[in-house]
């Protein structure tokens, strides 16, 4: 009997679905210290002004303060939770490796991940393009029902339900609460 190699034991332990969602929020939580890291040092070129008189550093500075803050709990977070299984940190360094197109395509998430996303931005990109000729109450309707159909489980009934409570919702608060000139219906 063949020992197994050191590949097919570490794709067996990368691959497991308790691991892999771990491994996503320790890169998904380094990917957001990276881009708080990178606003911090886009908002150093900006004045940052002071408390009573803010800069245009300001604003970008306290976001990457955010972001950062936001990774380090999210890595955090999945690194003692991977600990405290009593695996060693080491292990997510290699991990990557086998997240790769092929293991994407055969477990069918690049389908699982991309659709969804596709679906929420064409609902908007429908909504701007129909807020000015169908108004707002319908380009909202229009953004929940193409949005809302990136969910597996989702319901036209559902659907239309939410849409016509975020249209009033929206037209109470933009257009009679902030009077916004906005057309609320088609012309």
């Amino acid at each position: 009997m063949t020992q197994p190699t050191l590949d097919s034991r570490l794709e067996r332990h990368f691959m497991n679905p308790l691991f892999l969602p771990r491994l996503k929020d320790f890169l998904s939580g380094l990917f957001f210290c990276g881009a708080g890291i990178f606003t911090i040092m886009a908002a150093a070129r900006h004045p940052l002004g002071n408390a009573m008189r803010m800069g245009t550093g300001s604003f970008p500075l306290l976001l990457g303060l955010l972001l950062f803050a936001l990774g380090t709990l999210v890595s955090t977070r999945a690194a003692l939770k991977h600990l405290r299984q009593g695996h060693a940190l080491r292990d997510f360094l290699p991990a990557t490796r086998f997240l790769t197109l092929k293991h994407l395509f055969q477990r069918n998430a690049l389908k699982n991940a991309l659709l969804p996303a596709a679906l929420v931005g064409l609902g908007i990109v429908a909504f701007a393009g129909l807020l000015s000729s169908l108004g707002l109450a319908l380009a909202i309707l229009a953004l929940v029902v193409i949005s809302g159909a990136a969910h597996h489980e989702a319901r036209l009934v559902e659907l239309l339900v939410l849409g016509v409570g975020l249209s009033a919702f929206g037209a109470g608060v933009f257009v009679w609460g902030l009077g916004l000139p906005l057309p609320l219906l088609p012309a």
